[in-house]
């Protein structure tokens, strides 16, 4: 094989590698439309009373290491993210939906973890490796969670 047939070939295995491994893991396949995945990444509408329990529960989502939220409980919530009072008035839910799938898209720097990616990361445990740390119908559950917190901090 020559040399720039390689080439070729190395390039579309960076592009379709992406995708592929998605699909070879289960993952479903969406589509960013500027700041947001516009359109849910199952059919079952995200149910808020789920999305709240994986956002509060600390071994599930793990929300509330890093996130205030205007809950009652638990009564220890990190601060190294923003305060999530009021994030479903100021974003959309395509908008919240892009943030929890994959925050880095927005923005390469965040600490925020990518909750329905798996390649491309780095110090994964090996039992959680190859896996997101949401399903998609969780995703949409906490979409709708995140929907529903629209007043200013309690």
């Amino acid at each position: 094989m020559s040399k720039v047939a390689r080439l070729i070939l190395a390039a579309l295995a960076g592009v379709l590698s992406p995708v592929l491994a998605a699909q070879a893991e289960g993952l479903v396949k969406y589509e960013v439309e500027g700041d947001a995945i516009p359109a849910p990444l199952v059919r079952e509408p995200g149910d808020a009373a789920r999305g709240r329990k994986i956002v509060l529960d600390r071994s599930v989502g793990g929300c509330v290491l890093c996130h205030a939220f205007p809950e009652p409980e638990p009564r220890f919530m990190g601060d190294i993210g923003p305060p999530l009072a009021g994030v479903g008035a100021r974003l959309s839910a395509g908008q919240l939906r892009l943030r929890v799938v994959d925050q880095s898209r927005i923005d390469p720097r965040t600490p925020m973890p990518a909750y329905y990616r798996t390649e491309c990361l780095y110090d994964v445990a090996s039992g959680y490796r190859g896996k997101p740390i949401l399903d998609a119908q969780q995703v949409e559950d906490v979409v709708a969670y995140l929907r529903t917190l629209r007043g200013a901090r309690r």
